[in-house]
């Protein structure tokens, strides 16, 4: 390869005595572009490779991983809130396509940041705040399918699309915040005062079931009495010649009286105050007697 150019004779030096091989080094899952005299010439793989200085040069390397591009957007949504988006981009190079990513673009991060700009900066304010978070999914698809049409004519492929963090302005967030504080507040005063109805109406239930069980007791009662009086009268009816159901009746009365006296003097709590109800020497007698006993 290294001859003589047939140049005038002032200018005639041995191409030979230029030539000299160099080596370098590649990397797995990489390759170089080794270019002659400014012209793309042949790729050089993983290991040892050869280029003829100074006529050959290593014009660059490419890799074959997974690379990540994180892209922040700020812009606005549809109720007027600024947020920052981070959409967080995973691509990587055809290898059946080497020669397109390497040659046709100059900064291929600066070519992803750009499409990812279009897209959000279009689809954000069509969106509020609440619908953005929900539709993180839809985003990062519209995201990956305008970037993939694109970057593929270019000898990339777009493996990932991801919305990483979506971050409003902190006073935003602290109403938000606020927001939710107060529903939940609305919602455990709502829940507090149910239950303080509940137990108001199984209160009231309570006292209207013991007040029906006390009138049926009292009622039981008091059918238990007039079945033994009834019975009483009887007996004492028959016992007794001459005896009338009145009489009985009259007996049984007084002795319930004075069995309500006896309960009544009994009680240490209990004030009895007697009130006369016709005038008479008996009336005037039993005054006198009262007074004189409640002057000792």
């Amino acid at each position: 390869r290294c001859e003589r150019y047939h140049l005038p004779n002032h200018l005639h030096f041995p191409l030979k005595e230029m030539c000299f091989p160099c080596l370098f080094c590649v990397q797995t899952n990489e390759a170089s572009f080794i270019e002659r005299c400014g012209k793309y010439d042949r790729m050089g793989t993983a290991g040892v490779n050869v280029i003829i200085c100074p006529w050959e040069t290593v014009a660059g390397k490419i890799s074959y991983r997974v690379q990540q591009l994180d892209v922040r957007v700020e812009t606005k949504t549809k109720d007027n809130v600024f947020i920052t988006a981070v959409v967080s981009i995973q691509y990587q190079v055809l290898k059946t396509k080497v020669y397109d990513a390497f040659y046709s673009l100059t900064n291929p991060a600066q070519q992803i940041t750009a499409h990812v700009y279009d897209v959000m900066r279009s689809q954000l304010p069509t969106l509020d705040l609440d619908e953005v978070f929900e539709a993180k999914e839809e985003l990062a698809v519209k995201v990956k399918g305008a970037l993939q049409q694109t970057m593929e004519h270019f000898g990339f492929q777009i493996l990932q699309a991801l919305i990483t963090d979506l971050d409003p302005d902190q006073r935003v967030k602290n109403a938000m915040n606020e927001i939710n504080s107060s529903k939940r507040l609305k919602f455990a005063v709502a829940e507090q005062a149910e239950g303080a109805k509940i137990l108001q109406v199984k209160a009231a239930e309570a006292e209207a079931e013991s007040k029906y069980l006390s009138g049926v007791g009292v009622a039981k009662q008091r059918r238990a009495i007039v079945d033994g009086l009834r019975g009483s009268i009887l007996d004492f009816s028959t016992g007794v010649e001459g005896t009338t159901a009145k009489d009985v009746m009259d007996l049984l009365l007084l002795s319930q009286y004075f069995d309500m006296l006896r309960d009544t003097a009994g009680s240490p709590n209990c004030k009895t105050v007697f009130i006369p109800s016709s005038k008479s020497v008996g009336d005037e007698m039993r005054n006198a007697m009262m007074q004189g006993d409640a002057g000792k």
